[in-house]
C-alpha cells in the first residue's frame, strides 16, 4: 500500500468528535436532575453511533467509539421513572424504564442484532460472516470492526474506490468478506453555471432568494468518505457555508424574526479583492412553547428504498423526532409505493409508543407513485390543520418517483396548488447510488420548504433533534436579498453560490413572487467577492457596446462612505405582504473574524471541489490552514469534522491532477 494510499485510510479512519457533552454533577444537582450514564455493547463490544434518548424529553446522545454515553434528564422531584430508549441500525430495538434518584444513575446497554443482516458485506468463498452487524450508515470511517478500512485505487467518480482492502497497519483483511457496492448509479444533479464577476456599470443589482437548504454538504461528505470527489454539481457552495453556525447576534426583539449582519475582510484567494459576508439571523424558538405540530410523515417505501442507508434510516431518524414530540403535537404516517396509502392516522404526541410501531412495520418494496402520496399527505394535513400551528408534510425519499405524477414539472405544479392551504414542506433525501437530488430541490423549493441529506443518524440527529425549530418552524417566509453596489466605489462583483436562487431585480418587489423560507434559530450567509474601482482588473468582465443615445450614468452623487447597500423583504409565515429592512455597509476593511475565516474556508473548499477558475491561488493546505485556525470552541465538532473531509479532499485530489478526463461532470 502506498503512502499516500495509507494517509487516505488513515483519514477515512478518523470519526467526527460529535457528541455528548457531560454537564457537570454540580449542575445536575442545581437543576434537580439526573446524570445517566453508561456503556453500549453487543456480544460483549463496543458499539459506537447508537442513539439514545429518553422517551418524552428534548434529550438525547450518541454512543461514543468506548460505548460510553452521558445524558442529563430533568426529574419532577427527588424521585422520577423514565424510559430510556436505544436504537441503532442493524440492532433491535432497546428500552428499559429508569427510576432518577440522586445525581447519577448508571446503566448499561446491551443490544442484539437484528435477524436480518443488512447489505453492508456479503459473503464468498464459503467464509463465514461477521458476528457484528452492520453500521456503515452510522460510521463514517466505513471501517469494519476489526479496524479494516478501504484502500484508494482512483477512479473516475462517483463510484466507490474500494477494491482491496487492509487494515491500517498494512495487514490484509481475509478475502471472504468484501464490500457490497451498488449495482448502478442514477444520481441526478441540476446543471450549475457558476456566477461569473458582472459589472456594476451594467448590473448595478444583484438580487436573489436566500437558501437554508444544507443538503449538499452531508452529500458532498458522504462522496468523500467513500473515498471519491462529489461530482461538481452535486456542490453547492451556499449550502456548504450554510451547514454551519456562526454565532451571530440574534434580532434584537421578538417582533423582528430576522437580522442582518455584514463584514468585509481581504479574500483569502486574491488579497486585491474584498470579501463581503452578509449574515441573516433567525430569532431562537423555545420548543417547548412552540405552537402545536401538525405532522405527516410521508415515507416512500418502494423497491428502490430498500438498503441500511435508506427506510431503515429513515426510520431510525424520524424515531429521533418522535422522541421530542408533546403531548400537543399530533403525526400522521402516509406510505407510497405502486399506490399511497395511510399507515397511521393524526396521533397524539404523547402515545410515543404507538407511532413508533407503526415506524417500525413499514416495509419497501414495489414501485413509486410520488404524486398520489403527496396528493394523500397534504390531504390529511388539512383535515387536521391546526390555526397558528406547524403543519407541515416531511417527505423521506430518494426521490425516484415512477408511477403517476413524476416528472418534475407535474410535481411542482401539484406542490405549489398544495402550498397555498398553508402547510410547508420538508424534504429528507436518503441512499446513494439513485439520489434524485435535483428533483428533491425543486419540490422542497416550491413547497415552502427545506430539502436536507442524511446519510447517518448523526446527521439525522442534528437536523431533527438539535435544529428541530430551524427545520420544522418557519419563522419568515419568501424572504429575499438585493445588494446595491456603489459604482464610485465598486467596479464588479460576483455572487458566491445561490445560482439556482436567482431572481430579477423587479422580482424583489413583487410579493407574488416566491422565495426561501428561514427557520427557528437558522443562519443564512452570502458571500460576494467584490473588486473595487481602486483595484487591479484581474477578472474577466462581459463585453458592452457604447450607447448611441445615452451616457452611462454617473456615480458622483453616490455617497463616498459606503460601498453598498444591503436590502432584505420577508413575509411573516401566515403574511401575504412583505416587509423591507435596509442596512449600508461602509468601504472599511476590518480584520476577519472567525465566522468570516471559517466561512471563507468552506466556501474555498466548494470553489476547489468544482474547480473553480475564480480560486485564484487557493491550495487545499490553505483552505485546511484557514479551517483550523477558525476552529473557535466547536461544542459539536462539526467544524472538525470539515477540516478532515478538507484534508482527505486534498489526499484524494492529488492523483486526479495528471488523470486523463474523469466523468465528475
Amino acid at each position: 500500500m502506498s503512502s499516500r494510499a495509507l494517509r487516505v485510510a488513515a483519514l477515512l479512519a478518523l470519526t467526527p468528535a460529535f457528541a455528548m457533552f457531560d454537564h457537570s454533577r454540580a449542575e445536575a444537582r442545581r437543576l434537580e436532575s439526573t446524570v445517566l450514564v453508561g456503556r453500549v455493547t453487543s456480544n460483549g463490544r463496543a458499539v459506537q453511533g447508537v442513539s439514545v434518548s429518553v422517551a418524552g424529553r428534548q434529550t438525547s446522545a450518541i454512543s461514543r467509539s468506548d460505548g460510553g454515553y452521558s445524558i442529563t434528564v430533568e426529574r419532577a422531584g427527588a424521585r422520577d421513572r423514565v424510559t430510556l430508549l436505544a436504537r441503532c441500525i442493524g440492532f433491535q430495538p432497546w428500552q428499559r424504564a429508569v427510576d432518577l434518584s440522586g445525581d447519577t444513575v448508571h446503566v448499561d446497554i446491551a443490544l442484539t442484532p437484528a435477524t436480518a443482516m443488512l447489505e453492508e458485506v456479503v459473503v464468498a468463498n464459503g467464509a463465514q460472516p461477521r458476528s457484528e452487524p452492520s453500521r456503515a450508515a452510522m460510521d463514517r470511517r466505513k471501517t469494519d470492526m476489526t479496524g479494516a478500512v478501504a484502500s484508494v485505487g482512483i477512479a473516475p467518480a462517483p463510484t466507490v474506490l474500494a477494491q482491496k482492502r487492509a487494515r491500517v497497519d498494512g495487514s490484509a483483511v481475509p478475502p471472504g468478506i468484501r464490500r457490497a457496492r451498488e449495482p448502478w448509479n442514477t444520481e441526478a444533479y441540476e446543471r450549475i453555471d457558476e456566477n461569473p464577476f458582472r459589472p456594476v456599470s451594467v448590473a448595478p443589482l444583484s438580487t436573489f432568494s436566500v437558501d437554508v437548504d444544507r443538503a449538499s454538504y452531508a452529500n458532498v461528505r458522504r462522496f468523500l468518505n467513500q473515498g471519491t470527489l462529489p461530482p461538481k454539481d452535486a456542490v453547492r457552495i451556499e449550502e456548504l457555508v450554510n451547514y454551519f453556525p456562526y454565532g451571530d447576534a440574534t434580532p434584537a426583539s421578538d417582533d423582528a424574526p430576522l437580522r442582518i449582519t455584514t463584514e468585509l475582510a481581504a479574500a483569502p484567494w486574491n488579497v486585491q479583492h474584498d470579501l463581503l459576508r452578509i449574515a441573516l439571523r433567525a430569532r431562537e424558538v423555545d420548543m417547548r412553547r412552540a405552537p402545536a405540530a401538525n405532522l405527516v410523515f410521508l415515507v416512500d417505501v418502494s423497491g428502490s428504498m430498500q438498503g441500511p442507508g435508506r427506510l431503515p434510516l429513515v426510520k431510525q431518524s424520524l424515531a429521533l423526532l418522535v422522541n421530542e414530540l408533546r403531548e400537543e403535537d399530533r403525526v400522521a404516517i402516509v406510505v407510497y409505493a405502486g399506490a399511497a396509502g395511510l399507515a397511521l392516522p393524526s396521533t397524539p404526541g404523547s402515545d410515543k409508543q404507538r407511532i413508533l410501531a407503526a415506524l417500525e412495520g413499514l416495509e419497501a418494496g414495489g414501485s413509486t407513485a410520488g404524486g398520489a402520496g403527496i396528493r394523500l399527505a397534504y390531504d390529511v394535513v388539512r383535515r387536521n390543520f391546526v390555526r397558528g400551528g406547524n403543519n407541515r408534510v416531511i417527505l423521506c425519499t430518494d426521490g425516484d418517483f415512477n408511477v403517476g405524477a413524476s416528472s418534475d414539472g407535474a410535481l411542482v405544479d401539484l406542490i405549489e396548488q398544495r402550498r397555498t392551504e398553508g402547510a410547508f414542506l420538508t424534504i429528507l433525501g436518503f441512499g446513494m447510488g439513485n439520489l434524485k437530488d435535483a428533483k428533491m430541490e425543486k419540490l422542497a423549493d416550491a413547497g415552502n420548504g427545506n430539502y436536507g441529506y442524511i446519510d447517518d443518524l448523526l446527521e439525522a440527529r442534528k437536523m431533527l433533534v438539535k435544529e428541530m425549530g430551524g427545520t420544522l418552524v418557519t419563522v419568515a417566509k419568501d424572504v429575499k436579498l438585493q445588494v446595491e453596489f456603489n459604482p464610485a466605489r465598486v467596479r464588479a462583483y460576483r455572487l458566491l453560490g445561490y445560482e439556482d436562487r436567482l431572481l430579477r431585480d423587479e422580482d424583489f418587489a413583487n410579493d407574488a413572487k416566491d422565495a426561501g423560507e428561514i427557520g427557528a434559530g437558522h443562519t443564512v450567509t452570502a458571500l460576494y467577492e467584490i473588486v473595487r474601482t481602486d483595484a487591479p482588473l484581474d477578472v474577466s468582465l462581459p463585453e458592452t457596446s457604447a450607447l448611441r443615445y445615452q451616457r452611462p450614468p454617473t456615480p458622483a452623487n453616490a455617497p463616498s462612505s459606503e460601498l453598498l447597500h444591503v436590502a432584505m423583504r420577508y413575509k411573516e409565515p401566515d403574511g401575504d405582504r412583505s416587509k423591507l429592512v435596509t442596512h449600508p455597509v461602509l468601504a472599511r476593511r476590518g480584520a476577519p473574524s472567525e465566522s468570516m475565516r471559517f466561512a471563507s474556508a468552506v466556501a474555498g473548499f466548494g470553489m476547489l471541489l468544482r474547480e473553480s477558475k475564480h480560486a485564484g491561488s487557493l491550495t487545499w493546505p490553505q483552505v485546511v490552514e484557514l479551517a483550523r485556525g477558525a476552529r473557535g470552541a466547536d461544542r459539536d465538532g462539526y467544524r472538525a469534522d470539515f477540516i478532515r473531509l478538507a484534508e482527505l479532499a486534498s489526499e484524494i485530489s492529488k492523483p486526479l491532477a495528471a488523470a486523463p478526463v474523469s466523468n465528475r461532470d
